[in-house]
């Protein structure tokens, strides 16, 4: 009897609820072009072309069944040699760069799987966009103003763009 109700009616129950409660999160926030999934919000995902803005680094190379961040702690020379090379790698992409490389476009988050950057991030990788892509750095900047989202509940977290979400609305700004 124990099998039966933790094993089949609890979980059905907590399904059919999550569904209720939160009919997009429970399907996993499933993004669509042309009807067809291509990510998820909740997920990060690796961008690597010069035209889109890159997500965070992941330690576990996007893996969802292995999350995870990275065990190296700050004394640690990996880490160190990995960040640097990151920086080199970000300085050439956009070579007129001299500001300073936000932080979490060089280090994993905790999860690994963050889909979120800092708007100091998006907004470091204006100028190489708008060189690929052949618009106004002002019209992508807009784009990221539009994409903030503030604080939890006004005071948990930080302010932060949705990398996906941005992606695509790059993308239907250029098919315009």
């Amino acid at each position: 009897m124990l099998t039966i109700l933790t094993g089949i009616a609890y979980p059905i129950a907590v399904t059919a609820i999550a569904r209720l409660a939160f009919p997009k999160k429970s399907i996993g926030s499933l993004m669509k072009a042309n009807g067809k999934p291509i990510g998820s919000e909740l997920i990060g995902q690796p961008f690597t072309s010069p035209g889109y803005f890159w997500s965070r680094p992941s330690a576990c190379d996007y893996n969802g069944t292995s999350s995870s961040g990275s065990n190296l702690g700050p004394t640690n020379d990996d880490l160190t040699s990995v960040v640097l090379s990151r920086v080199e790698f970000l300085r050439a992409a956009g070579p007129d760069k001299e500001s300073r490389v936000p932080v979490d476009l060089v280090t994993a988050s905790g999860s690994g799987l963050d889909p979120h950057i800092s708007p100091a991030a998006a907004n470091y990788q204006v100028e190489r966009i708008a060189r690929e892509r052949g618009i106004p750095a002002a019209k992508i900047r807009e784009l990221i103003a539009i994409h903030i989202q503030g604080r939890t509940f006004g005071l948990l977290g930080e302010p932060r763009v949705n990398v996906l979400q941005l992606n695509l609305s790059l993308d239907s700004l250029i098919a315009k």
